[in-house]
């Protein structure tokens, strides 16, 4: 995560999350692209992976 003093706290990752959208990608190899992009943690990744990828996945079987 950014240490910079001027953005608050999660910033990045909802940079990332804006930019996983404006491109539609949300699989995996996307969010590992996200995560190096904005310097996201590991706890963030697998926050995404979850969100992400597990919600393409229920509304495809549908």
């Amino acid at each position: 995560m950014s240490d910079h003093p001027l953005l608050p706290h999660g910033e990045d990752l909802r940079r990332a999350v804006r930019w996983l959208s404006e491109h539609r990608q949300h699989d995996v190899r996307a969010i590992e692209e996200a995560c190096i992009r904005f310097d996201l943690s590991p706890l963030d990744e697998e926050f995404l992976i979850l969100h992400c990828v597990e919600r393409s996945r229920e509304e495809g079987t549908n």
